[in-house]
């Protein structure tokens, strides 16, 4: 499916022509919006998968600051466009963590690229907080076991230090972890478990 994006942008005629183009590159414009207000509005209406935003548009908030808004309510990318370079506007923008920043005039080929590179970016850090929001469940119905177990030298039993008793080793690795046990004779028990059979009936004959 094709990106679905809100373009924010207070000239008609350079609106009109970012709308064409990114309907040519094959992408969705949900909206076009001439003012920071008109923005939020659109964008709780029409959920964006992306939003291009001049940082000089007309009302009383500029791009930043409608930008600045936008992302505390919503986890959508945001690709500034503007006819200024200089550090001052640059570094007002940086501050909201934009995923592009593209100077006027722009060709296709450089919207497309940034449309792109965002969208691709901003699905990976979805992705991985998944993946941590995942691995943290993960770890919260570990039970980790530490410090000395007093385990019997002969039948192997472990002492629990907090009833005094004394239980099978896979009765308490169960009930102090999250292990299952299934059981098994390994080689070594196998064979010689097999020659004390052999011997004993020998000794029976």
């Amino acid at each position: 499916m094709s990106a679905r994006i809100l373009v924010t942008e207070d000239e008609g005629i350079v609106a009109a022509d970012i709308e064409d183009r990114l309907i040519s590159l094959g992408y969705t414009v949900t909206a076009v919006c001439s003012n920071g207000e008109d923005a939020i509005a659109k964008v709780d209406e029409t959920e964006p998968d992306l939003i291009m935003m001049d940082i000089m548009i007309k009302g009383d908030m500029d791009g930043v600051e409608t930008a600045s808004m936008i992302k505390a309510k919503h986890d959508i990318p945001i690709i500034f466009l503007t006819a200024y370079s200089d550090d001052s506007t640059f570094n007002r923008a940086k501050i909201t963590e934009p995923f592009g920043y593209i100077l006027k005039p722009f060709e296709e080929r450089e919207l497309r690229t940034n449309i792109e590179m965002a969208l691709y970016k901003h699905r990976m850090e979805k992705e991985r907080e998944k993946l941590m929001t995942e691995l943290k469940e993960a770890l919260a119905t570990v039970k980790v076991l530490k410090g000395l177990l007093p385990i019997c030298a002969e039948c192997k039993q472990i002492r629990d230090d907090g009833s005094g008793e004394w239980n099978k080793f896979e009765d308490f690795i169960r009930e102090n972890s999250e292990a299952e046990f299934t059981h098994g004779v390994c080689p070594s028990c196998k064979e010689r478990t097999l020659q004390e059979y052999m011997k004993d009936r020998g000794k029976g004959n």
